[in-house]
């Protein structure tokens, strides 16, 4: 081992109850406030066309300002990013939930974002440079890859209690004691490395540039499923995406400190990782929405049972990923836990194209959720850690960053995707059955689980294509096929160069 290794820090494993509750936050709060949405339209008045933008806010500042977040936490360092992130995401946290208009919400939700945005790259960043022995780093990744995964489905349990038995605006205030916490252990607990800072200066075009970009392309999405594909606005936004997206691209391969280091990107590991995590978050996140609603409006669950049916995926999203893949991670190559992790999270979605208007949960719903939870659990562990492996630490913030943007991006994307295709094909259905229909109420539901059943049809396609990426560019042709070490062992961080400028 070479002798350049410092000693790790004693107080890591503290550090990562921090870290871990912080991700918790931000990942509970792009779900949580779904099931208490209805609620809040109710008192405060939101109309239709405006509820969308409570969950749109959050999204687009959160996605268009991740990449932005990354750098940084790089040039302030890590730990003040992640402390100011924090107190920030509280403050906009209390203004929603003392929101009095619709204005004040959207505002709130977007501040949230913001902050978020900030907090999430830090926290993954924060990790990376933290845990650099092998097994270690596998076994922190597998705690926080099950807590970045299994955080929404948490948020869909606490949006429903609090919705049934307190108030919608505790989904906000809730996140005030766990920034809190988080905040005042972080500046306990946390030991930054020397020398990890990147000291050049912001790159103001890249930042303009991408997140224009990101925000176009997020907003396209969500106007495509409000006016279609064809609109003119949806279609300007499309194209302002790619141009400005594009533009991108060339300013940081010009630039003297670029924004988004193109090493970076040049990884055939990390952009196989990137790619299959962005399309696996467009498959999970769309899937949250049809199942919460298949569960309340068709079987009339309560907001808590449906929050409570999700718990089982959550268990074994949380075995597969510290069981499983924090187990496996350094003996066996990546794509043998990403590829075979997103085919049964696929065959989980598989089984739930069988819903029907009296599907038992027991059969059919459950033991799809248990696969699906298994399956990403196993996937998404790997792939956190190989995202900021072999980085070099100055570089780590934005490296982490492009995993919360491919998976906030995918998000987004997935949830108006989806529910475009699930959209159309209920109302396809409806009209083509209607002649005949002896019972229209039934003939509603009918179309609605149609609908919810062929938008599934489309993710579980969209994971399959996850695990084929994973398959053909992770670990093919050079140095990291295993997540995390094996042969480099302790050393990783400092051993495997990062490709060339």
């Amino acid at each position: 081992m070479p002798d350049v290794i410092a000693q790790p820090d004693p107080k890591r494993w503290k550090a990562l109850i921090f870290i871990a509750l912080a991700q918790l936050m931000v990942v509970l709060d792009a779900t949580i406030v779904n099931i208490a949405l209805p609620s809040a339209q109710t008192d405060l008045g939101i109309s239709d066309g405006n509820r969308q933008w409570v969950i749109t806010a959050y999204a687009l500042a959160f996605g268009g300002l991740l990449l932005f977040g990354g750098r940084i936490s790089d040039l302030w360092g890590r730990k003040r990013t992640f402390v100011i992130g924090l107190v920030g995401f509280a403050a906009a946290s209390a203004l929603g939930g003392a929101a009095v208009n619709t204005g004040m919400l959207l505002g709130a939700r977007a501040l949230q974002g913001v902050f978020g945005a900030l907090l999430a790259p830090a926290a993954l960043s924060l990790l990376a440079v933290t845990f650099t022995e092998a097994k270690e780093r596998a076994k922190a990744f597998g705690i926080f890859g099950a807590i970045a995964g299994g955080g929404g489905a948490v948020g869909l349990i606490l949006g429903g209690v609090f919705t049934e038995y307190m108030n919608w605006r505790w989904t906000f205030f809730v996140n005030i004691p766990f920034a809190v916490v988080a905040a005042a252990g972080a500046i306990a607990t946390i030991h930054e490395p020397e020398g990890s800072r990147n000291p050049s200066k912001l790159d103001i075009p890249g930042v303009l540039l991408a997140t224009l970009g990101l925000v176009s392309l997020v907003y396209g999405f969500t106007r495509a499923e409000s006016d279609g594909w064809t609109a003119g606005l949806t279609i300007a936004l499309f194209v302002a995406a790619a141009v400005l997206l594009l533009a991108f691209l060339v300013v940081e391969s010009k630039v003297k400190a670029p924004l988004m280091p193109l090493r970076v990107l040049a990884d055939r590991n990390r952009g196989g990782v990137y790619a299959s995590l962005g399309l696996a978050a467009i498959a999970m996140f769309g899937l949250f929405l049809f199942l919460t609603y298949y569960l309340q409006v068709v079987r009339g669950y309560t907001p808590v049972t449906t929050g409570l049916a999700f718990l089982p995926m959550i268990a074994t999203m949380i075995t597969g990923s510290t069981q499983v893949g924090a187990r496996l991670m350094t003996r066996v190559p990546a794509r043998w836990l990403m590829g075979p992790g997103f085919l049964l999270a696929a065959l989980g979605m598989v089984l739930l194209t069988q819903m029907d208007l009296d599907s038992s949960y027991v059969t059919v719903v459950l033991p799809a959720l248990l696969l699906m939870g298994l399956g990403m659990g196993t996937a998404f562990m790997p792939a956190m850690s190989l995202a900021t492996h072999g980085v070099q630490p100055r570089d780590s913030g934005v490296a982490s960053a492009m995993v919360n943007t491919s998976q906030q991006v995918g998000g987004a994307i997935g949830t108006a995707l989806l529910n475009t295709i699930a959209a159309s094909a209920t109302t396809d259905y409806f009209k083509s059955h209607m002649a005949g229909a002896g019972n229209p109420k039934a003939l509603q539901f009918q179309s609605m689980v149609h609908g919810y059943t062929t938008a599934v049809w489309w993710a579980a396609g969209i994971l399959t294509l996850s695990a084929l990426i994973a398959f053909a560019f992770i670990g093919a042709g050079g140095g990291g096929s295993t997540a995390a070490a094996g042969a480099e062992g302790e050393a990783a961080e400092d051993a495997i160069p990062v490709m060339a400028h």
